[in-house]
């Protein structure tokens, strides 16, 4: 096969093949969320702060605002507003997002369960 020809199919699988990060799943994000998160965090009617500030209502929200959490002081003088892309680059590296956060995890690489967590955490927008 020729090199132009063979670059050509190669081009081609890869934008066949690779997906740029589909729609979340929220149901997958609710079962991800409950492995990963809910031991520290809450949604949904009863959510409260605990171990970690419930997230009801968490995007557009500025960070370290809750009333019912005590937030680390690198959190509340972070300035961050969680918009989908600054939360999504918290669940990939909170450390990273949020220098000093108390937050203790390891993070989450794969952009399609991020996009999971975030449709499902949307789902409790109106909390």
């Amino acid at each position: 096969m020729k090199p132009a020809a063979l670059l050509t199919l190669l081009l081609t699988a890869m934008l066949f093949n690779t997906s740029a990060v589909a729609a979340g799943d929220a149901e997958a994000g609710g079962r991800l969320f409950a492995k990963t998160c809910g031991g520290c965090h809450s949604v949904g009617l009863n959510a409260r702060g605990g171990f970690g500030p419930q997230l009801n209502g968490v995007i557009g929200r500025l960070a370290g605002t809750t009333a019912d959490y005590q937030y680390s002081d690198a959190m509340k003088n972070s300035g961050v507003v969680w918009t989908r892309e600054t939360l999504a680059a918290y669940i990939e590296n909170p450390k990273k997002v949020v220098s000093g956060t108390r937050m203790i995890f390891w993070g989450i690489s794969d952009q399609q369960k991020i996009e999971n967590l975030l449709t499902y955490l949307e789902t409790f927008q109106a909390q």
